[in-house]
Order: structure tokens, then C-alpha cells, then sequence
């Protein structure tokens, strides 16, 4: 008889199964995967953003979805005593732009592995290559995890309590395929619809196609849906092989597969020029025309934009290359501007799990208590990590959440001994 059993050994699994074990519970981490911490260790392209130094009020802000459930797990366990932890553990970090926190080897696996030790040495014991198929109950009280082993044999594990930790439904490589869903909805919850987050879009048409590579820094971009703006980010952004990418295309994402889903007209607005108004950039124009009377089109265009979008703009606009920059009208002169400063892409899709960074949706936290994250459903039951209908923007804040509410999970139900 185990006092509990953690399904999942990602980065929330892994803080639960240290904090339980560390506490003198019995403690058994079930992993399907062949390895502790999978996910972790290709986090961030390898580098592993571990967490955010930004003060409580603002990382709240970048939680998309569940902030205000979350912030009780954040209250016991922050971003403060995230970096704590990996110091204790002899991880050595690093502090970056955005005041975003990196392991300082630059190595993902140097977090997994610590996480892993924490773990392992604060007592828990693990089976990998082990899948949960079911949390059994009693009159209402989990008192077993079903399992299946790799050879097929399955048997029942004996607990009082279970931790569900498998993840979402990103990265599915990684064992994250939606397992925790299953389990929660069999025992009664309702599962919020989860789809991509943090995940490339796909614009339509076949002006993309000649940019692809091309990447924008400083620019501002805004999400249009049905025509208006919903939203805006400043940062980088780039036209990859799978569709438009990089942070800001990623933060905007959440909303903009929200819209998709739900068959409403989404746009991706580009303002090339953020810091330059549009009688700043006439002005401009005005000054290179002067300077030069033989300049053609496309050197106009190439002294205001990266080459290849020289060739973009020519073909949305109607113009030659080759052609006198002198000889435009004013008509053509204000569309160059206009499309500086709103260069519209239609979005026709998103990528799909495997390449999304997150899930949105997950257990709805309605059901799930936020001070102890044990289920309002059946006794025992404790839900930590993105199985949880708790997203954020990237930057280290999904990792935080993982280990905030592994963290709480972990007591299960005791009072911290901070």
C-alpha cells in the first residue's frame, strides 16, 4: 500500500513525487516513457527556460487561462523559490532578456536530471516503461492506480491517494498524449476542449511562401479576428517552413486558435516600421526620392524593408522593380506606407499538437480545490501540471506552473513546512 501514487514523471510529477517522499510518504512515480522528464529535457530548443523573475502581479498576467486558480499555487510556491531550488539541487542558472531563467550550461537535461535526483533521493520509487489505465475508488476514494507494463501485464497498485501528472497533448513524442484526460473524465470530470497552444499558424495563400526564413525583430504585430483587433505583441517574429513563428507569433497563437475553431476570419497585421508614424515614413520617402532622382522602385523598397520583401510588396502593390521611384503618385507612395504599417496575412490554420509548445484547456479547475489541487470529485484525487485547464505565455511561465502546483499537489493537503 502506497500513500501515493504519481502518474507522470514531467516537471510537475517529478516536484510532487520530491515534495510527497520528502514528507515520509510512500511514494510511487508510474512513467509510460522509458525515462524520467522527457518533455523537460527538449524544453525551450534544449535549452530549458526554467521560470520568469518577473514580481507575482506581473506573471499572473502572462496566464492565460486559470490565473486566478493558479495563484494560490504561486503564493506557496514562486518563481523565487523555483530558482531557490535548482541552486540547492547544483544547478547554476543564468538570466536572460525578458527576465526569463536558463539552466547556465545552456543544457535542458541538466534541470531533468536534477528534478529526477530530487526526486529519486528524497525517497520515491519509480517504474517507467508503465502506463496508468485507470484510478480506482471506493465509496468515493481512490485506493488503487490500474497498470499496464510494457510486456503487457497488468496488475493493480494500491494507494490512498493519486496525483495525476501526465501532461497535455503537445510533444506527444515525449508520452504527453492526452492520458490524464481519460483518467479524469472517467472519474467524473468535465475536460475542457483542449487544443494546440503556443503553436505555429498557417497563413493562406502563397505570399508566405517567398518569405520563408526571413526573420523580423522589433516589430509590432496584431491579431485580427473577424476584422478587429483583439490583440497586439512587440518582439520577433519569423516565416518558417511550418508558417509563421517565433514568440510573438506564439503568445498570439492562444486566441488566434480559438478564432480558427470556432470558423471566424482570422488576419495577422505587420508594423514593420512601429517607431516611425506615417508622416515620418512620408518624409522618408520624400528625402530618398531627393536624393537620388534615378532610384528605382526596388532600391526604394530595399532602403524600408528586407530584400525579400521587396518582391512581396512589389506584387501586392502592383509595381515594377525595375521601374522610376520618381514616377509614383502619391496613391502609390501612401499604399507603400499603408502596408509598412499594416502588412496583412490571412491565417488559415494552426500546426498541430506535435508541434505545439503547450495545451490549452484540460481537468476543469472547477472541479479541482485550489488550495490543496485535490479533486472536489473524489477524495484523493490531486491534479498538477498542464492536465490542468492552466496555460500561460511562453516565456518560463508554463514550467513555473508545473512546478507550483506539483509543489502543492505534493503535501497532499498538509500544511507547508516553509
Amino acid at each position: 500500500m502506497y500513500d501515493v501514487v504519481i502518474i507522470g514523471a514531467g516537471a510537475a510529477g517529478l516536484m510532487a513525487a520530491g515534495q510527497a517522499a520528502s514528507r515520509g510518504m510512500k511514494t510511487l512515480v508510474i512513467e509510460k516513457m522509458e525515462k524520467a522528464a522527457r518533455k523537460v529535457r527538449i524544453t525551450g530548443k534544449g535549452r530549458c527556460n526554467v521560470t520568469n523573475t518577473r514580481p507575482r502581479d506581473e506573471f499572473l498576467a502572462h496566464v492565460r487561462a486559470g490565473a486566478g486558480f493558479f495563484a494560490g499555487s504561486f503564493d506557496r510556491f514562486s518563481n523565487r523559490d523555483t530558482i531557490r531550488f535548482f541552486k540547492q539541487e547544483g544547478v547554476p542558472l543564468a538570466y536572460e532578456r525578458g527576465e526569463r531563467v536558463f539552466p547556465k550550461s545552456g543544457k535542458a537535461w541538466d534541470i531533468a536530471d536534477a528534478l529526477y535526483d530530487y526526486a529519486r533521493e528524497s525517497g520515491a520509487e519509480f517504474m517507467f516503461h508503465t502506463k496508468a489505465t485507470g484510478i480506482k475508488t471506493v465509496a468515493g476514494k481512490v485506493n488503487g492506480v490500474e497498470i499496464e507494463t510494457r510486456k503487457g501485464f497488468s496488475r493493480k497498485v494500491e494507494c490512498r491517494n493519486a496525483i495525476v501528472c501526465t501532461g497535455g497533448a503537445s510533444y506527444p513524442s515525449t508520452g504527453s498524449t492526452g492520458d490524464g484526460y481519460i483518467l479524469a473524465n472517467d472519474l467524473g470530470h468535465e475536460i475542457e476542449p483542449v487544443r494546440p497552444s503556443l503553436v505555429p499558424l498557417v497563413a493562406s495563400g502563397d505570399v508566405v511562401a517567398h518569405l520563408q526564413g526571413l526573420k523580423l525583430r522589433n516589430v509590432r504585430v496584431t491579431l485580427y479576428i473577424d476584422g478587429h483587433p483583439s490583440e497586439e505583441e512587440f518582439g520577433e517574429m519569423e516565416f518558417g517552413s511550418r508558417g509563421l513563428e517565433g514568440a510573438v507569433i506564439l503568445r498570439l497563437s492562444r486566441n488566434a486558435v480559438d478564432a480558427l475553431i470556432e470558423d471566424k476570419q482570422v488576419e495577422i497585421g505587420l508594423d514593420l516600421k512601429p517607431a516611425l508614424d506615417p508622416g515620418t515614413l512620408e518624409a522618408r520617402i520624400a528625402r530618398e526620392l531627393e536624393a537620388d532622382t534615378a532610384l528605382m522602385v526596388g532600391d526604394l523598397l530595399r532602403k524600408l524593408l528586407p530584400g525579400q520583401l521587396v518582391t512581396v510588396f512589389c506584387g501586392l502593390l502592383g509595381l515594377e522593380r525595375e521601374a522610376q521611384a520618381g514616377n509614383l503618385t502619391d496613391d502609390d507612395n501612401q499604399a507603400i506606407i499603408n502596408t509598412l504599417k499594416d502588412f496583412r496575412i490571412p491565417i488559415a490554420d494552426y500546426r498541430p499538437f506535435k508541434e505545439a509548445v503547450i495545451t490549452a484547456g484540460g481537468v476543469s479547475t472547477d472541479e479541482v480545490n485550489p488550495v490543496t489541487l485535490e479533486s472536489k470529485l473524489v477524495k484523493g484525487l490531486y491534479f498538477a501540471g498542464e492536465v490542468l485547464d492552466i496555460d500561460a505565455d511562453t516565456g518560463g511561465y508554463n514550467l513555473q506552473i508545473a512546478f507550483s502546483t506539483g509543489y502543492v499537489a505534493g503535501q497532499l493537503g498538509k500544511q507547508d513546512n516553509q
